[in-house]
């Protein structure tokens, strides 16, 4: 079985062989293979020369990342949201497995709101204004999504943190309003390019998760334990109708001890795999700092899990 076929299985909930892993960023590169990605602001004002030497820069770590980790997808997030870099994956890799890319500030939302007075003074007292602003961002997203479809892009992952460790940074009630009908648009615009939406936020979406469902997303990344999602409790909630994908806690990987990483690992296992719909995967990215020895060790859990199940 392929990696997108994996994937896709698992999407329609049903069991593959093994849970499909992959994770959305993977910033060790240096650990892990001596390289180093382009820096992350040379991607603006390059001429296109210099873009296809960075591009392939990219998909030689990313080689490297897919084979020695066993990933089943790859979201190209250098360059981002770019579908050049798109297509440049899909020509690399083929169906081998699953291509997307990722497209940020959708909606408003917590990590592009800058002054919170006056966000809250706009909530209450001009809620136009911020209909306005998500109309506006809906357009933006829906043009990147246009571009990565046609470069061949498998799925989209959009990403907007919309919540803290205790719930929505808005009221349901707003969340209803504000959030909702912008991401559900364009979850069906995903679709309709015919590609696969993931929808991303981190913090505890618990209060509003009927909504977040009914936005139309195939798979929901983060599923947040440090803000208090339990996985085995959400995928009850979800089962047959959005996939997960993450919940092995980012910060036992940043600190561990090893015996909790173990813990994360197979409670996310035991309890999010059976059926399908599930992704495995950390709650996050592997990001700078975090120990390589972790993520290696983190997988080796799975593997083992795995072989223990007749799934290697």
């Amino acid at each position: 079985m392929t990696g997108k076929e994996r994937i896709l299985k698992t999407l329609r909930f049903e069991e593959p062989d093994r849970p499909p892993h992959f994770e959305i960023m993977f910033e060790l590169e240096r650990e892990a293979f001596d390289l180093r990605f382009p820096d992350r602001n040379a991607w603006a004002g390059c001429n296109r020369a210099e873009k296809e030497r960075m591009i392939g820069q990219c998909l030689e770590i990313y080689a490297r990342i897919v084979e020695r980790y066993r990933w089943d997808a790859l979201a190209v997030f250098w360059p981002w949201s770019d579908p050049d870099g798109v297509r440049a994956a899909k020509a690399a890799f083929g169906d081998s497995i699953l291509i997307g890319g990722i497209v940020g500030d959708t909606v408003c939302s917590i990590e592009n709101i800058v002054d919170w007075t006056e966000f809250a003074v706009q909530l209450t007292e001009r809620p136009a204004e911020i209909h306005e602003i998500n109309r506006r961002k809906t357009a933006n997203a829906r043009a990147k999504f246009a571009e990565l479809a046609d470069a061949g892009a498998d799925f989209i992952h959009v990403v907007n943190d919309v919540a803290f460790n205790g719930g929505p940074f808005v009221s349901p009630t707003q969340f209803r309003e504000f959030i909702v009908p912008y991401l559900t648009e364009q979850m069906a615009c995903i679709r309709d390019l015919g590609a696969i939406p993931f929808l991303h936020s981190d913090g505890d979406l618990t209060p509003v998760l009927a909504d977040w469902m009914a936005t139309g997303a195939a798979c929901f990344q983060s599923v947040d334990p440090m803000a208090g999602m339990d996985i085995a409790v959400v995928k009850r909630r979800c089962r047959g109708k959005m996939a997960l994908m993450g919940n092995v806690q980012c910060s036992l990987l940043q600190d561990g001890p090893k015996e909790a990483i173990r813990d994360s690992v197979l409670y996310c296992l035991e309890n999010a795999s059976p059926g399908g719909g599930y992704i495995f995967s950390t709650s996050n990215t592997i990001f700078p700092g975090m120990p390589l020895e972790n993520y290696e060790y983190m997988l080796s859990v799975y593997r083992a899990w795995c072989e223990s199940k007749g799934k290697a």
